[in-house]
């Protein structure tokens, strides 16, 4: 009875606006960053950027859960709500994070795994980008959602991958030469693994999502 109850009355679509707007600004946090990774005399401006994109998301952000909190009927689960829009923060904010390590430990060049790392991580973003208009009509678009959010997850281990093999590569370079050097590209590294995981977890939210509502 409760399901036939929300079916028939209008729902507030505007949180699909706002997921589309916070993803918009995810996405432009990727690609700063991966401009960032390209070294250059542009590093603090991207890292920036990136903070400035930060900000923005997280207002975002305080405008979804303020519309939960005062929306009567939502497109799904107040709780799913909350918990997408924030797993999507956390990408955003991991991005910043990463920023934030560069500038502390003046990093001016990159390794090329870094670099593949932040393209991956561009299309982690993207990915996001095509799965949330889905969850409007989630009945139809489960086979879709399914094959993106499964992407994502490979693109996540690929991710991991390139992490593991980075820091091989970089204890081979710095054994005997200067340890902080292997100690700052290390931090580089999780940092941005973190970033895909933190993409993992919009996935596993919008599967969660699905799940429940088919």
């Amino acid at each position: 009875m409760l399901n036939w109850f929300r079916a028939v009355l209008p729902r507030e679509e505007r949180f699909f606006d706002l997921f589309a707007r916070h993803n918009k600004v995810v996405i432009q946090g990727a690609h700063a960053l991966q401009d960032m990774l390209q070294g250059g005399d542009d590093i603090l401006k991207h890292c920036q950027r990136v903070s400035q994109l930060e900000n923005e998301a997280d207002n975002i952000t305080r405008e979804v859960l303020t519309a939960v909190r005062r929306t009567f009927i939502t497109p799904f689960d107040r709780g799913d709500i909350k918990n997408l829009i924030t797993s999507m923060d956390d990408a955003i904010d991991q991005m910043q994070q990463t920023s934030k390590a560069v500038v502390l430990f003046e990093v001016k060049e990159f390794e090329p795994t870094m670099r593949e790392m932040g393209t991956l991580l561009v299309e982690c973003a993207n990915l996001i980008g095509k799965a949330l208009p889905l969850l409007q009509a989630i009945g139809q678009n489960v086979p879709m959602i399914t094959a993106i959010t499964e992407e994502m997850t490979k693109l996540e281990g690929r991710v991991d991958d390139l992490h593991d093999i980075g820091l091989k590569e970089l204890f081979l370079k710095h054994r005997n030469a200067n340890t902080m050097d292997f100690i700052v590209g290390a931090e580089i590294y999780d940092h941005l693994e973190k970033v895909a995981d933190r993409f993992d977890d919009v996935a596993n939210e919008i599967n969660s999502i699905m799940i429940e509502q088919v």
